[in-house]
This record gives structure tokens, C-alpha cells and sequence, in this order.
């Protein structure tokens, strides 16, 4: 099935507000956060299908007009259904100037012989922002699928005036990259990224990390954090646990708190 959705965020009378709003099945989105003060805009997506079936296109196209602020919300956990072939999911993010956008979904839950490849190319106009995460499962544990999907690739690129600023390339394959070995997964059931990534000037960088280690270290030995600072204002969350739930909630912790920042 070919699936879209189109969402602009527009900006008038110091709030933001869908200026348009398409999408096809499975897709629906509805309004959530009405009772914030805050005069930004929150959506979240939700979908009349109880996952991603074999030959789905997703695509999803996000559009930021000037000075306007989008949150998206996911509905539930993503699941990733047995395919013969594969499905595909493509975001586009055009983000223009004074702009943040968020999206932390929560975790996918990939089916034993799933396949799927997802892209997300994300433009950043000036002073803005943006916070996205994935988090990735073992799949179904308690019926014994633990790391059986195909294949899994999440290709994410984000530009700066038309300069790549940030790439990153998750893919598990379990028949050609040993889930459990060293410099993998290891031990561990779920991975997580978190990326954050701003074009304000007024951001401190070094103390939103050292926030951010803090609030890890109340979750160890339950989950490994590491943060990588990058050399702009920005930087990259990676998660390792065995519990999907602990981890999202972690992850809409540090969105609360960079979304927050002005």
C-alpha cells in the first residue's frame, strides 16, 4: 500500500497551527497538548493498521513555515509484520528559519523475517532545531523471536544550507553482522538514538550533555547512555537496554527538556 502524509505548520498571531493537513490510509493525525500554554503546535500520528505489511510505502512529508514549532506524537509501537519482500518508509522534513520540530516515537517491534529500509532526509533552516529519535527492539521476545527480522536500516541525513551536517546509518542484519558480538548489541535486546541538533547561537551545548549523563545514570545497570557532542550545537544519544518502555520514557524526558529551550 502507498501511504502519505503531509503536514505544514504555519505561524500566525504568536502561535502555531496546521495551515494543511493531507493523508491517505492507514493514516490519520489529531491534535493533542490543546491545554499548553506554550503556543505550539503538537500532532500525533496514528494509523488504522496494526502495523508495516510486506511491499507498504510510508511516506511522510513534514513542512515547518517560519517561526512556527511542531511536536509530532506516535500512537503505540510500531510492529513490522513477516514480509517476502520489503517495506519502505520515507521522511521528508523542510524546516525554514526560527523552527523546531520533534518527533520521539516509540519503539519498533521488528517480526521475525521483516524487512525494512526507512530514510529520513531533514532540512534545517536558521536559528531552529530539531530533536528525533528511533528506538529499535529485539522483536516479539516472549515468542521467541529475538533478532529473526530480515533486515533493518534507518538512513538518516540532516542539511544546514544545503550542507550535510549529520548522517546516520542504523542497520541490524543478524545474518551478516552477529547481533551479540563485540562492538554490536552485545548483551543487550533494544538500541536507541537520540539526535539533537540546533542552529541557534544561544545554546549550551556542554551543559545540556552533562544534564543528560546525569539523568542516565538513575537508569543504570538497567541501560547504557553514551552522548556524543558534534562540533556545531548539537549532539548524538545512544541507548542500550533491555526494556523498550524504560527507554522511550528516557528519551521523552530529554525531549522535555530541549523543547523547552528558547
Amino acid at each position: 500500500m502507498d501511504s502519505h502524509l503531509h503536514i505544514i505548520a504555519g505561524f500566525k498571531d504568536g502561535g502555531s497551527y496546521v495551515k494543511d493537513l493531507y493523508v491517505s490510509l492507514p493514516f490519520r493525525v489529531v491534535s493533542v497538548g490543546q491545554r499548553k500554554s506554550d503556543n505550539k503546535l503538537y500532532q500525533m500520528i496514528m494509523t488504522s493498521s496494526p502495523g508495516i505489511l510486506d511491499g507498504d510505502h510510508y511516506q511522510l512529508d513534514i513542512e515547518l513555515e517560519k517561526d512556527a514549532s511542531l511536536q509530532l506524537q506516535s500512537q503505540s509501537y510500531q510492529r513490522l509484520f513477516n514480509m517476502k519482500d520489503k517495506a519502505v518508509q520515507e521522511l521528508n522534513v523542510k524546516m525554514d528559519n526560527n523552527t523546531s520540530f520533534a518527533y520521539v516515537p516509540h519503539p519498533v517491534v521488528p517480526h521475525e523475517d521483516s524487512n525494512f529500509q526507512s530514510k529520513a532526509n531533514i532540512q534545517v533552516g536558521k536559528n531552529s532545531q530539531i530533536i528525533i529519535s528511533e528506538i529499535i527492539t529485539c522483536g516479539r521476545k516472549h515468542y521467541g523471536e529475538v533478532f529473526k527480522l530480515k533486515r533493518f536500516q534507518n538512513l538518516m541525513e540532516i542539511y544546514h544550507e544545503n550542507k550535510l551536517v549529520i548522517k546516520d546509518n542504523v542497520v541490524i542484519q543478524p545474518d551478516l553482522i552477529p547481533i551479540s558480538s563485540i562492538g554490536n548489541l552485545e548483551q543487550y535486546t533494544h538500541q536507541g538514538t537520540l539526535i539533537f541538533y540546533s542552529t541557534k547561537e544561544n545554546v549550551d551545548k556542554n551543559s545540556l550533555i552533562e544534564t543528560i549523563v546525569e539523568s542516565a545514570e538513575q537508569h543504570q545497570p538497567e541501560m547504557e547512555v553514551e552522548v556524543s557532542a558534534m562540533e556545531d550545537n548539537g549532539f548524538v544519544i545512544r541507548a542500550l537496554g533491555h526494556e523498550g518502555e524504560l527507554m522511550y520514557n528516557f528519551f521523552l524526558h530529554i525531549q522535555e527538556v530541549l523543547w523547552s529551550l528558547e
